[in-house]
């Protein structure tokens, strides 16, 4: 006879399987939206760097949404900020359908951006907390591997959703494209709307917004290493090798995109495996589970591989086949730290406040892609993609150093937050 800790297990993976599976609706879309905005704008003849700033307020309200939407997750459960996030992106795409002529075009733009930054970051916030919540505690391991699969799978999805938005680009056009996503994000809502019980996690009314600044020591520098680690990615990813790819290179819309899809499936699928993929000791005993060792040397190792793709982009080897095998192999290395640094913030975590700290932590996280995104227009338009390139360096070395600060055990060095009041 099942008992009632059964039932109750039973059903919150059921919740978590349905959040999971309207966050990979959201991240399809989230992907999609992506492509065709870049690639519609820059058509219309705006530089890189207007390009770029369409997506400041994506950034600038992730940062915003992270901080907040913890907030609301605690006060109000998972459950509400999963639908707030999935109605937001319907709002978000609608807008972008409609988008009007002449000057009004970057500001309302920009604001269809923020809203779906806020729709990504809730949506993503609300899943990730939800693996601490359903995670069996008796099995050593599992939440490394369970935040790995999460990680990994929307990675790989992010990158099915650039393919889907060159694609839809070509072959149906830009407001047409958007209403194929309306769609999908649509019918996520309604499943969730229909099928999930309960709230996911149990709403606190005493939490307060403060409580948001983390107190846990690991918790804040691994937020600081987040920042440079995703400001590495995003200043050549957004802007640079994109346009880079379209006009040095004369790819086509749907080439640049099924490289960018190709590329992000790749990370995604990598950090799925990281935990196999690190699982042996050279003696075949299991190793232990990842530590602040772990995100040291996989910072410093990844250093060499944008460094070494703009010193070859110098000299008369093909660019393309540089930047396709370099970025293969940085993309290998990014993953398997993004996936150490995913499964940290939980196991740094304390249960009570799950959502709170990683709603902070993810704060950081759209921190650095704000920085990213927007150097990866300004240093294009500057100095072209190896300036880009040399920025990227720059962050990954500032991540490895203050990943050197972290505690070399989860959960040690972690200080207690304070309790709340009554």
């Amino acid at each position: 006879m099942s008992t009632a800790t059964d039932t109750v297990a039973r059903g919150d993976l059921r919740n978590y399987a349905l959040v999971t599976g309207a966050y990979w609706a959201d991240t399809i879309a989230d992907g999609a939206i992506r492509t065709l905005v870049l690639f519609y704008f820059y058509e219309l003849g705006y530089s890189p760097f207007a390009v770029a700033s369409l997506f400041l307020f994506y950034e600038v309200f992730g940062v915003v949404t992270n901080l907040v939407g913890g907030f609301l997750a605690a006060r109000l459960g998972l459950k509400s900020t999963l639908v707030m996030g999935l109605g937001t992106q319907i709002v978000a795409v609608g807008m972008l359908a409609v988008v009007p002529e002449a000057w009004l075009v970057v500001p309302y733009v920009m604001v269809a951006q923020a809203l779906s930054g806020i729709a990504k970051d809730l949506t993503k916030m609300s899943s990730k907390s939800a693996v601490k919540l359903v995670v069996p505690k008796d099995r050593p391991g599992a939440l490394y591997r369970w935040v790995a699969v999460l990680t990994g799978s929307k990675n790989a999805l992010k990158g099915v959703g650039f393919f889907l938005g060159g694609l839809l680009l070509s072959v149906v056009g830009f407001r047409a494209g958007l209403g194929v996503l309306a769609v999908l994000v649509a019918t996520a809502l309604v499943v969730v709307l229909a099928m999930m019980r309960g709230d996911l996690s149990r709403p606190d009314a005493t939490a307060k917004f403060r409580q948001m600044f983390s107190n846990n020591r690991a918790v804040n520098v691994l937020a600081g290493a987040r920042v440079f680690l995703f400001a590495s990615r995003d200043v050549w990813f957004v802007v640079g090798l994109p346009v880079y790819l379209r006009t040095v290179l004369g790819w086509s819309f749907w080439q640049v995109g099924t490289f960018m899809a190709v590329w992000v499936i790749g990370y995604g699928l990598v950090q799925a495996a990281a935990p196999r993929l690190m699982g042996r000791r050279r003696g075949g005993g299991p190793r232990p589970d990842p530590d602040g060792r772990t995100a040291t040397w996989l910072a410093f190792a990844l250093a060499a591989f944008p460094a070494g793709i703009a010193l070859t982009l110098a000299t008369d080897v093909d660019p393309g086949v540089v930047i396709v095998a370099g970025l293969i192999v940085f993309g290998f290395i990014f993953a398997m730290n993004s996936a150490v640094h995913s499964y940290l913030i939980l196991a740094y975590a304390e249960g009570d406040r799950v959502a709170m700290n990683v709603g902070f932590y993810y704060m950081a996280n759209a921190g650095g892609r704000l920085a990213g995104t927007v150097l990866s227009g300004a240093l294009y338009q500057w100095q072209g993609l190896e300036a880009c390139l040399w920025a990227s360096v720059a962050f990954v070395l500032a991540a490895g150093l203050l990943s050197r600060l972290l505690p070399v055990r989860p959960g040690a060095g972690a200080m207690p937050a304070p309790a709340r009041p009554a």
